[in-house]
C-alpha cells in the first residue's frame, strides 16, 4: 500500500522529521503538519489527509481532544495515535473518540506500515 497523503499532527520537530522520513521511505507523501491541535482542526478539511498521525501529548489542545474535533467534522476520517509508554488511558480515549489504532514510541517503520494497512482497511458503518 503506497502512495497516500498523511498529515502529521505533533508538536515535537524532531517527531515531525522522523515520521516524515519513514512515511516518505514507505512510499507515502506528507501533504500538512501541524504542531498542535488546534491548527490540525483548523487545516485538516483543507489538507484533505488520507491518514492523520496525531501525537497525544501536546500544548493546548491535546490529541484526544483533536481527534474528537476532526473525527466530528468527519467522521470518516482516517486517525493512527502516537504515543509513549505509559499513556493507555489516554489512547483508550482516543480510540473512543475515533482513532483506528496507534503506534508507540519509538516509531519503528514496521510498525507504521501495518497500522496504516488497517487504518485503509477498516470499513465504517
Amino acid at each position: 500500500m503506497s502512495g497516500l497523503a498523511f498529515m502529521i499532527v505533533d508538536d515535537s520537530p524532531i517527531m515531525i522529521q522522523k515520521l516524515t522520513l519513514m512515511l516518505r521511505e514507505l512510499g507515502h507523501t506528507v501533504t500538512g503538519v501541524c504542531e498542535d491541535g488546534q491548527t490540525a482542526v483548523k487545516q485538516y478539511p483543507h489538507i484533505k489527509p488520507q491518514i492523520v498521525t496525531m501525537d497525544i501529548t501536546m500544548p493546548g489542545m491535546d490529541g484526544v481532544d483533536t481527534v474528537t474535533a476532526i473525527t466530528a467534522a468527519d467522521p470518516e476520517a482516517r486517525i493512527i495515535m502516537v504515543t509513549s509508554h505509559g499513556q493507555e488511558a489516554m489512547v483508550a480515549r482516543s480510540l473512543d473518540a475515533g482513532a483506528l489504532g496507534y503506534v508507540l514510541k519509538p516509531v519503528s517503520k514496521e510498525r507504521l506500515a501495518a497500522m496504516t494497512e488497517r487504518a485503509m482497511a477498516f470499513r465504517f458503518r
